[in-house]
C-alpha cells in the first residue's frame, strides 16, 4: 500500500477548514491545518508536505504571499490558491493552480489535488536497457 499524501490546508475560516479536512481525510489523505500564514510556514518547515491548499484571504499574510514564501522553502511542492472574491484571471499569483471557491465542487477539488500531487512525483524513471551479451567477434576487435 502506498503511503498517504500529506496536504497542508490553510484558511482563516474554521468551518471551511474543517469541511476540507474531513473531505480530504475521508479520501485517504493526511491533513494538517493552519489558520494563518506564520502557523502554516512553521508546519510546512517542520513536516513533510506533498501539497498546499491555501485561501487568498488570510490574516497577517495573504495566501499569495504565503505561497511565495513556501515556494522559497520548497519550490517543487504543488500549491493551490483558493478565493471566493477573486477570479483566476484577475490577479497574478505564485500558486501552481487557482480555484474559485464555490465554482468547483468537491469532486473537482479532489481530482485537481490528485493530479497535482501525482505531478510532484515527476515522470517515471526510465528502466535501463540491458546491453545484449557481447559475441566472441565483438570481444576480439
Amino acid at each position: 500500500m502506498r503511503p498517504k499524501k500529506t496536504i497542508l490546508c490553510v484558511d482563516s475560516n474554521e468551518q471551511s477548514l474543517s469541511v476540507r479536512k474531513f473531505l480530504l481525510e475521508t479520501r485517504g489523505y493526511r491533513v494538517f491545518t493552519a489558520a494563518n500564514g506564520p502557523d502554516a510556514i512553521e508546519l510546512f518547515s517542520s513536516t513533510h508536505i506533498d501539497l498546499v491548499l491555501a485561501d487568498l484571504g488570510l490574516p497577517q499574510m495573504d495566501g499569495n504571499a504565503l505561497i511565495a514564501r513556501l515556494k522559497e522553502i520548497s519550490s517543487e511542492v504543488p500549491m493551490i490558491l483558493t478565493s471566493s472574491i477573486v477570479r483566476a484571471g484577475e490577479r497574478s499569483h505564485c500558486a501552481d493552480a487557482f480555484l474559485a471557491k464555490g465554482a468547483c465542487n468537491p469532486a473537482e477539488l479532489i481530482e485537481r489535488i490528485r493530479v497535482m500531487s501525482a505531478r510532484k512525483r515527476g515522470p517515471r524513471k526510465a528502466q535501463p536497457i540491458s546491453a545484449p551479451p557481447m559475441t566472441l567477434a565483438a570481444r576480439a576487435s
